[in-house]
């Protein structure tokens, strides 16, 4: 391991749990069972996971107007909500790499710049071991259609983008004891399959991949290839021993998964004034 992949955080306690293969509402429950964990004095979490089936996450706050119901019910697309704000992303089985960093609040710049910059930097890295020349946004830019989280206007702060179009998009939420930053990297940007879960737009494939972009289009890493980047890059960044979720975690996530993220009002609820 290099003095230059490690960072900040990477003397306290950390578990990398590789690449894992769960529905869209388990996997947002286990980034807030690894939160409680990390607040309580257990380890901190740095994990890469995949979503079976491919699953649309809506913004916190996002209108479930915006989605095309009956072609997820079709296609067999779960539909959740992120505890992040933003648009919708669309997270295709073979197109999307994920992944979340959670640590107490209190070890973390309450800038949220800063704090953006110190989490995504294992993010830039897992890019460089793929072979893609990554970096964050260098200025806000238009949006396209705003429901949809990469079609908005990118912001410097967390959005990553290579030879000018999105690449990967990083929400942090804070709660009052620890921090979760999540995030999607786009293996295959997959434009038709990603517009069809929304409704009422009129944004063609073509000005989808205008604007959002690929690792597989810019280089010649696999998926399995950009996973173990990814993982690698956060296991050096957090100098993390490979770990895994406990019995207890894992219940209390299935208990949240009934209790919200796989709760259908709570799913299809309408932001406050709407």
């Amino acid at each position: 391991m290099t003095d230059d992949a490690r960072g900040p955080l990477a003397d306290r306690e950390w578990r990398l749990i590789r690449e894992e293969a769960r529905d869209g509402p388990m996997q947002m429950a286990l980034d807030e069972i690894a939160a409680e964990t990390a607040a309580a004095g257990g380890p901190r979490t740095v994990r890469v996971y995949r979503w079976e089936p491919s699953t649309l996450s809506l913004g916190y706050h996002q209108d479930p107007d915006t989605v095309d119901w009956d072609h997820c019910a079709d296609a067999g697309v779960s539909v959740t909500r992120r505890q992040t704000g933003g648009g919708g992303i669309y997270h295709d089985y073979d197109g999307d790499v994920s992944y979340s960093i959670v640590a107490p609040k209190s070890e973390l710049p309450g800038d949220l710049m800063e704090s953006y910059r110190i989490l995504c930097d294992p993010v830039l890295d897992a890019f460089g071991r793929a072979g893609v020349d990554a970096d964050f946004a260098e200025s806000e830019s238009p949006e396209i259609w705003s429901p949809a989280c990469y079609l908005r206007a990118l912001h410097p702060a967390h959005d990553i983008i290579s030879e000018g179009r999105k690449i990967s998009g990083n929400a942090q939420y804070r709660r009052k004891d620890a921090v979760i930053q999540h995030g999607s990297l786009t293996y295959s940007a997959a434009a038709e399959r990603h517009l069809d879960v929304f409704s009422g737009h009129d944004v063609s494939p073509e000005a989808f991949g205008e604007r959002v972009v690929g690792v597989d289009e810019l280089s010649d890493a696999t998926r399995v290839e950009t996973v173990a980047a990814v993982e690698s890059a956060l296991a050096e960044w957090a100098d993390a021993a490979e770990g895994s979720w406990t019995d207890d975690e894992l219940e209390r996530a299935r208990e949240r998964v009934d209790e919200k993220y796989g709760d259908d009002e709570w799913i299809r609820r309408r932001p406050k004034g709407r």
